[in-house]
Parts: C-alpha cells; structure tokens; sequence
C-alpha cells in the first residue's frame, strides 16, 4: 500500500515521508484514532516507504521487489500482530486470513475481523506467546530491507502481557521500527505509552470520504454525497453505508413518521410487517439513519438555517416538519429510537419492537395534532 492509496490524511502523509527522508524516524511511534479514518492503512504504507529502494519524494514508487512484496503483505521484514482467539496461538497462525482481510481493506473493523476468523461470541486478544514470538522475531537481522518493522493493530488488547515488550520497545535492536496502530488511548498500559511517539489520526473531511467513495466503491458523487453526511468523517462505515441506500431509508422514514403521526392501527399494522422482512442489518441502518435525520432536524429547528447535514430532499421534508414536531418531541423520539437500535442489536422481534415503536412514536406525535 502506498500513501497515494490511503484516503486524505495529507499532512500526517508529508509528516511521515519527510521522516524517512531526514532519517528521523522515532524507534516506536502510536499512530492513535479509528481504523475507520485509516491509522492501519498509514501505518502500512509508512512500513512500504520505508523500505522501498527506489523512493519518490513524497511516496514510495510501487514498483521495486521492496514494494511488490509489501503490496501482498508478505514482506519478510515488515511483521504484523494483531488480536486472535485461542490458547498458544500467534499472529502468524491466522496470517492467511490477515491478508485476505488487507487485500479487500486497510480500514479494518475489529468486530468484523473476529468474525473472520470465526471468533463467534469470544474476545480477541495478543497473548503470551504472542508476545514471546514478537522478541524472537524483532531479535534477528533483517531480511531483505534496510530495517525491520512491527505493525501491531489494537495493542489495547495486549492487557499486562504488553510488560514483556517493554524492554524491547525502549531499546530495541539496530534498525527496528514498532509501529503501534491504536483506537482506544485509555486501554493501553501507560509503560507502553510513555515509550511511544504520539500521532494522532484525526476523522476525514466530507470531501476526502466522498473521493474515496467514488475510486474505491464505484459509486456515483451524489451517491456518495448522501452517504458522507452519515459517516461522521469513518471511511470504513461509509464502505458499509455503500451497501444500504440512504434514498431508500429516507423514504421509509418519512413514511413511518407519517404513519405514526396519522395513527391508523391497519396502516402501522401494514408497515411494520413489511418493515420486519427486511433483514436485522437493514433494520439498523435504517435506525442509524433515523438518529441522524432527528439530529439534523433539530439544529435545524434551533437555528433555521439550512446549511444541515441533509440532501435537498430531506431538507425539504424537514422544514415541513419543523411545524409540526417540537424540541420536547424530539428528545423523546430520540430516545425512543435509541431504545428500538437497542434491541435490534438483541435480536428482539422486530414485529413487536417495532410495532411498540411506532405506538409510542403516536402517543409523542399525537398532541401535536392540536
């Protein structure tokens, strides 16, 4: 992966190429913030940088042995940890699956990498021998390449066996590069911490999302418009929005809310049978959008101006509301559905969920009709 190939991020980009170019390169450094605003992705071209034979100023050229191998993540200098489930297990056991997962995206969920590797309901870890491998690994000479690298993805799941790499992080051998790639700051041992250089990932821009969309989605701008405003600045839960269309969505709440303002039993009855074939997934994007919808309306309704979060339909379907729903109203929705997301989540029936709902939903809208 070269830096031409992680989604925005520019500054941190040019921070990290003019480290190689200078030779300034901290020995451990915790690239810190969400997979989704693509920390592992720039850590792994950041391992490619540095050792390509042939680097270009501001990226590596993707061309040389070096870079080939790096590309299928089979570099024999740069080494991955990551969590796994099961006793006496390393990185290296579930290695096939790590590739797969990269080639397809950097922007790894964790969640979604348990399931990978068939983890069902148990919790991933970096265990002792883990970390016995990694001081074994990290102990030899290099390979191919000018140094040898260590990606470890989420060390907050490293727990009180991170104490045994202390001694390697802080004093490593020649030409040995740890690259921690975190998400939760608070979960890490603070003795790790304090032998780590900070960089901060921080949330994609609007623009950078919807670019990313377009080159790797295959999707068109406006397509991608609408799916930016729900993405809160995470490239990898606007890949998972690509496949839930918000236009459908949008729809489908508006005529929910109508349905439950209007109170007709058949037509809630009706709605809420044909809602519950659409399959749990759907069910919570289709809340998830419903949150968003509610909290652009009501900076909406606060400030009247129209510069919010919604496209121009929406928008329009808004300010007919704002007549109608009041800010007492919306905290009380809000709520509502954040209790229905809840249970989705619990595999609750979603025929009487949301039956449920859309009850409470009228008795919220009904005083309105006054």
């Amino acid at each position: 992966m070269q830096f031409k190939d992680v989604i925005g991020q520019i500054a941190i980009k040019q921070t990290l190429a003019q480290m190689v170019q200078q030779n300034r390169m901290p020995h451990a450094q915790l690239f810190l913030g969400s997979s989704g605003y693509g920390s592992l992705a720039l850590a792994i071209a950041f391992a490619q940088y540095i050792l390509c034979t042939n680097k270009q100023t501001d990226d590596a050229c993707g061309t040389c042995r070096s870079c080939m191998k790096a590309q299928k993540f089979i570099h024999p200098d740069i080494h991955f940890s990551f969590p796994t489930i099961g006793s006496k297990v390393t990185s290296d056991s579930f290695l096939p699956q790590w590739r797969t997962a990269l080639s397809e995206t950097a922007y790894l969920d964790y969640n979604e990498w348990l399931q990978n590797i068939g983890a069902e309901n148990k919790q991933g870890n970096i265990n002792k021998d883990e970390c016995v491998n990694i001081i074994k690994k990290m102990s030899l000479k290099t390979f191919e390449g000018s140094h040898k690298i260590l990606i470890m993805w989420l060390p907050e799941y490293l727990g009180k066996e991170g104490n045994r790499l202390l001694k390697l992080i802080e004093e490593p051998p020649e030409n040995t590069i740890f690259i921690l790639v975190a998400e939760n700051q608070e979960l890490i041992l603070n003795t790790i911490l304090s032998r780590c250089q900070l960089v901060n990932i921080h949330a994609l821009s609007d623009e950078d999302i919807k670019q990313g969309l377009v080159q790797t989605a295959r999707i068109s701008e406006s397509e991608a418009a609408a799916i930016v405003y729900m993405s809160d600045g995470n490239f990898r839960e606007a890949l998972k929005l690509t496949q839930h269309k918000e236009t459908e969505n949008s729809s489908l709440f508006l005529d929910w809310m109508r349905k439950c303002y209007l109170g007709k039993p058949l037509d809630m009855v009706t709605w809420v049978e044909e809602f519950a074939t659409i399959g749990r997934e759907k069910q919570k994007f289709f809340i998830r959008y419903a949150l968003h919808f509610m909290r652009e309306y009501m900076i909406l309704k606060m400030t009247n101006n129209n510069r919010v979060r919604l496209q121009h339909v929406e928008l329009s379907s808004a300010q007919n509301l704002t007549k109608i729903i009041a800010f007492d109203q919306i905290e009380a929705i809000t709520n509502i559905l954040s209790d229905a997301a809840y249970y989705v989540e619990r595999n609750a029936n979603p025929k009487v969920l949301f039956l449920d709902t859309s009850i409470q939903m009228h008795r919220i809208l009904k005083p309105a009709k006054r």
